[in-house]
């Protein structure tokens, strides 16, 4: 059966939080869960998903502000970003309100992921790769067989992810992007953080970041 998502702009700044889930078995997960918790809770409810676990590919304010309010709902565990990005995760308080967010409390996740690692939704499989640069702890995630990448705010739609934040490094995001996402097929479809999604092979052709 087939492996379906759907994207929730959420927060102020529109990021984008996708409802990955197996066809067959019902289960489902949701990545960077920044905010407008009832909103995505009802989109789980109306599909007749089971939420199985959270997936983050980092730690900023709009990706992970909301991950504590809808622990208050679901019991599952909260997987990612890598430890490098702990330091974000302690400051959401400050962050939060510097924005105008929702105060969220500080946490630790279920369990910090490592490039290479697999995590499943139902029958399905995806890679995290670990693409420091934007963040020193962003991961992505990586489905081989359905030709889709969760990529946070890596890649987007002709540009890539921004560096002037703390702990920020251009050099390592574009270094990060050629060696570890232009790799893979050219069809690979890209969930961006923001915007529109994009493809492997049109930021290889079309990215003035990337354009050799």
């Amino acid at each position: 059966m087939a492996l379906q998502f759907e994207i929730n702009a959420v927060t102020p700044f529109r990021q984008n939080c996708t409802l990955i889930w197996d066809d067959e078995t019902k289960e489902a997960v949701l990545t960077d869960v920044g905010g407008d918790v009832p909103y995505l809770l009802q989109q789980i409810q109306n599909k007749g998903l089971k939420l199985t676990a959270i997936w983050l590919t980092h730690g900023h304010l709009d990706h992970a502000g909301g991950v504590v309010e809808l622990l208050k709902t679901c019991d599952v565990p909260v997987l990612g970003p890598h430890k490098d990005d702990e330091f974000l995760l302690q400051a959401l308080p400050q962050t939060t309100a510097q924005y105008g967010f929702p105060v969220s409390p500080s946490f630790t996740p279920t369990r910090w992921l490592e490039e290479g690692e697999t995590l499943k939704v139902g029958n399905h499989s995806f890679q995290v790769l670990h693409i420091p640069g934007h963040t020193p702890g962003q991961v992505v995630f990586y489905n081989a067989e359905n030709g889709l990448l969760v990529a946070g705010d890596v890649l987007f739609y002709e540009t890539v992810g921004r560096t002037d934040f703390p702990r920020g490094n251009h050099d390592d995001l574009i270094n990060n992007i050629r060696a570890k996402l232009l790799t893979l097929p050219e069809t690979t479809q890209v969930i961006a953080g923001h915007g529109r999604m994009t493809s492997i092979g049109h930021e290889k052709r079309y990215n003035p970041f990337l354009v050799r």
